[in-house]
């Protein structure tokens, strides 16, 4: 497909999936995500005949104007979306679909253990929500939607939601898998489980040393 094609689908997909977007012409000038795209594909190109600096020149103006970072040498299909767009990182090896749609925050990244493909693969019509990491080289199946805050690090099989820190599957095909919890408003909170431990062995460690000192107490009296 020629450039203009694929920037033609991108702003046409803008104007489909965003009830704010009123023509293309507002999208093309005021849209940071289609901005972030246009970049990116003139700079893939360039990476992949060679002119590899000049190509990571461009994706850094591109996340300089945009605070969307995509490295030259990822993979994006047509119709794709990065809706609001910033502090999306989208990683070297990663490949994104046609039709997908990308929310803030999201990184497509890897999870410094690999090498070669070491980013995730997006399948068609995949929607990952705002926040959202998705950690690792592995695919996430066609018409599959990642929830917000969501940490993915295994594979999603296609038409599937997933949700939670580590992200599990929760509907598959359009059913509810069983036993899995919806809720991601009341998701346990680490930070707190940490501070918690921490607490119980502050107060073990106390007693304990209350202990010490009481023996030595008894032990001073009998002397």
């Amino acid at each position: 497909m020629s450039f203009l094609k694929s920037i033609k689908g991108d702003i046409d997909a803008a104007l489909e999936r965003d009830p704010a977007a009123r023509n293309r012409i507002e999208i093309l000038l005021c849209y940071p995500g289609v901005h972030a795209l246009i970049c990116h594909r003139v700079a893939h190109a360039l990476y992949n005949k060679g002119f590899k600096l000049l190509a990571r020149i461009i994706s850094q103006f591109s996340r300089f104007f945009t605070g969307i970072e995509i490295h030259p040498g990822a993979k994006i299909g047509t119709g794709c979306f990065i809706d609001h767009g910033m502090a999306v990182v989208i990683g070297e090896t990663a490949e994104v679909g046609n039709d997908c749609t990308i929310y803030q925050a999201v990184t497509l990244g890897g999870t410094g253990k690999d090498v070669g493909k070491r980013h995730p693969t997006l399948g068609n019509n995949v929607v990952v929500s705002s926040g959202a990491k998705v950690l690792g080289p592995f695919k996430v199946g066609d018409n599959s939607k990642i929830g917000a805050g969501s940490v993915v690090l295994e594979e999603v099989p296609p038409n599937s939601t997933v949700v939670g820190v580590p992200g599990r599957v929760v509907k598959r095909g359009g059913e509810r898998v069983e036993k899995a919890d919806l809720d991601q408003i009341n998701l346990p909170d680490p930070i707190m489980t940490e501070l918690e431990c921490l607490r119980r062995r502050i107060v073990l460690l106390e007693n304990k040393l209350a202990n010490v000192d009481m023996k030595e107490e008894e032990d001073s009296e009998n002397i």
